[in-house]
């Protein structure tokens, strides 16, 4: 059993790689026959990784993933460790009893802006996985780019903004209702936010976290994290990475109870440069990879490489989504 490169459409060149990766069946028995699948994967894992950390993101399409069991099936032949969704601000629901959620539930008119996955929680995932079990009928695109690329263009858009950015690190102020919003997209009550029933066991997951809070009259949380760097070295891809939720808490983290641009700043208090972030915003959207889903299609990504966003759609769309330590 062997891997098959193919090629894609919106596929572009990232330091001479194919960016992502797609991966097509090797014959038709891997293409139609679920066991011999789930074979290929485990057979293929190590490969299909190291396949991952080179090119950050990896497509499979044409495979028999047709049901939310079957794509924590493949997952489950791999050696990536299933890692609980908590911290995070986006409305989920639990799709298995293990390892599947949904992926973000906010309106569909909604842009979710580009991020490096919790990047706002002490430690996020190493790897995303998504699948799409219904495809959008007009948009809806997953939009992937690749950290190291736009951390260069950050530090050529203004030198110093950046160079303060990554010596300070940044924090992330946010008010969690006690009910979750599905109506914003970072609408996750903060009992979902920590998998918790109790505001004392919500305080014992903020202490863990090094976060200072504050309960509100109305029932609802406001947080404050920790510093947290917003500029890393990936040892595995031997780069300077833009890992932070800078762009998305800035540009969406906007509802009933917050503002983006008070909501993230650097370690003295400062707010984001209004035009740095304007320009970067534009660079991302210029220099991103946009593919539009079929159903069946699995997206792996390595989290510690590449930031992902969501373009607005019409119709009915699922994609489900895991996360990962390893």
């Amino acid at each position: 059993m062997s891997i098959i490169i193919s090629k894609l459409e919106e596929q572009k060149q990232v330091n001479g790689l194919d960016f992502p990766l797609l991966v097509t069946p090797d014959n038709a028995d891997t293409a139609q026959n679920e066991s011999t699948f789930l074979q290929w994967v485990e057979g293929n894992k190590a490969e299909l990784h190291d396949l991952l950390i080179k090119h950050g993101a990896v497509l499979f399409r044409g495979f028999p993933v047709g049901t939310s069991s079957l794509f924590e099936q493949m997952l489950d032949q791999t050696d990536y460790q299933n890692m609980p969704y908590v911290g995070g601000a986006a409305p989920r629901t639990q799709v298995t009893a293990s390892r599947i959620v949904t992926a973000n539930e906010s309106p569909a008119s909604e842009t979710i802006p580009f991020h490096h996955e919790m990047a706002q929680v002490p430690t996020p995932p190493g790897y995303i996985f998504f699948y799409c079990e219904k495809a959008s009928t007009s948009g809806g695109a997953t939009s992937i780019l690749h950290s190291g690329e736009i951390c260069e263009k950050f530090f050529a858009i203004n030198p110093e903004f950046a160079k303060k950015v990554e010596e300070q690190g940044v924090r992330y102020v946010r008010v969690m209702p006690e009910v979750t919003d599905t109506n914003s997209p970072i609408g996750r009550s903060w009992k979902e936010t920590f998998n918790v029933q109790t505001k004392a066991d919500a305080e014992a997951e903020m202490t863990k976290a090094g976060m200072r809070w504050e309960w509100l009259d109305d029932g609802n949380l406001k947080t404050e994290t920790k510093v947290l760097d917003a500029i890393r070295y990936d040892e595995e891809t031997q780069q300077k990475v833009f890992f932070n939720s800078i762009v998305a808490v800035y540009s969406g983290w906007d509802d009933a109870r917050n503002q983006g641009r008070k909501a993230v700043t650097t370690a003295n208090g400062d707010t984001m440069d209004d035009a740095v972030m304007a320009e970067l915003i534009k660079q991302m959207d210029q220099n991103c990879v946009n593919f539009a889903w079929k159903p069946g299609d699995v997206l792996w990504l390595n989290n510690h490489a590449v930031l992902h966003a969501r373009q607005p759609f019409e119709g009915e769309r699922q994609i489900l989504a895991s996360i990962s330590f390893k």
